[in-house]
C-alpha cells in the first residue's frame, strides 16, 4: 500500500511540472528567444530527483565540436542521466517517439529517431545525424542498439558512426570527436548492487514502463555513475568499424573498473 502511494505521489509530482515545462520548451523552439536546451536539462534533473536517482560523473567531458557521445545502454533511465548533462541530443529508436512523457520530451529535445531494423533507411538517418553534428549539436548514440543487463557491454554497431564522417563532408582537415561514456548502476539504498540486482534494475526487451518505474522507485536512492573516456578523433579517412571497436573497448573497460571499485 505504501509503495503504491509513493508511486502515485511521484507520478503526480512529475505531472505537475511537466506540462508547464513543455509549454515553455515549445515557446523556445518556436521563437528562439532562449536556448531550447535549458528546459530539457531542467526536466531531466528534476525527474531524477523525484525518482531518487543520484548521478555522479567521473572523467572529463570534451568540449570539442562536432561531438558524438557513444554510450552503453541499460535502461530508459539512461536518457534522464545523460539528458541532465549540458546540451545533449539523442539518437533514439523510432518507437520512443510514442512513449508517454519521455517520448514527448524526446521530440521537444530534437532527438533524431532511427529505425535500426530498416537497413535501407540507414543512409538517410545518417545524413540527418550528420547535419545535426555539423550544426554543433552534441549527439548521444547508444551504440549497442539495445539495452543490456548493466553487467557487461554488448558489441557496438558501427552503422551510425558513419554519420560522423558525413558531417565532415570532403574536408580532410576536420575531425569529429567521439567521446566514449560508460553508464554504471552501482548501488541501491546505499548498498552495492550485485549482478542479479543490477540486472533487475536494467530494462531489457519489451518490459512495460510503469512496472519498471515502480521498481526504480522501490530501489531509491539509486546511485549511477557516468564515466567519460578519452576522446577519439574521427576523420573523413577514418574507419568506422575501427573507431566503433575502440569506443566499445573503452566503455567496457570503464564499466569493469567502476564495478570493481
Amino acid at each position: 500500500m505504501l509503495s503504491t502511494l509513493r508511486f502515485v505521489i511521484a507520478i503526480g509530482i512529475v505531472a505537475l511540472y511537466t506540462l508547464p515545462l513543455m509549454v515553455v520548451q515549445e515557446i523556445a523552439l518556436r521563437t528562439g528567444f532562449f536556448s531550447d536546451r535549458i528546459v530539457p536539462r531542467l526536466w531531466h534533473r528534476l525527474t531524477l530527483r523525484v525518482l531518487g536517482v543520484r548521478v555522479r560523473m567521473k572523467g572529463r567531458r570534451s568540449r570539442e565540436r562536432p561531438q558524438m557521445i557513444v554510450a552503453n545502454h541499460v535502461s530508459w533511465l539512461d536518457i534522464l542521466v545523460l539528458g541532465s548533462l549540458d546540451g545533449v541530443h539523442f539518437i533514439a529508436k523510432s518507437d520512443m517517439r510514442n512513449w508517454p512523457i519521455l517520448g514527448t520530451f524526446a521530440r521537444q529535445q530534437r532527438s533524431v529517431f532511427v529505425e535500426r531494423e530498416r537497413r535501407r533507411a540507414s543512409p538517410e538517418q545518417a545524413r540527418e545525424i550528420a547535419e545535426r553534428l555539423s550544426d554543433g549539436d552534441p549527439m548521444v548514440l547508444f551504440a549497442e542498439g539495445t539495452t543490456g543487463d548493466g553487467n557487461k557491454v554488448l558489441p557496438f554497431k558501427s552503422t551510425l558512426f558513419g554519420a560522423a564522417q558525413l558531417a565532415l563532408g570532403e574536408d580532410k582537415s576536420r575531425q569529429v570527436t567521439i567521446q566514449p561514456a560508460a553508464i554504471v548502476y552501482l548501488a541501491s539504498h546505499g548498498l552495492k548492487l550485485d549482478r542479479r540486482e543490477r540486472s533487475t534494475i536494467s530494462w531489457i526487451g519489451d518490459l512495460d514502463l510503469m512496472p519498471h518505474l515502480r521498481l526504480v522507485l522501490a530501489a531509491r536512492p539509486l546511485d549511477v555513475e557516468v564515466r567519460f573516456g578519452a576522446p577519439l578523433p574521427f576523420s573523413v579517412a577514418g574507419e568506422r568499424k575501427k573507431i566503433a571497436r575502440e569506443a566499445e573497448n573503452q566503455v567496457r573497460s570503464m564499466l569493469v573498473q567502476a564495478l570493481r571499485s
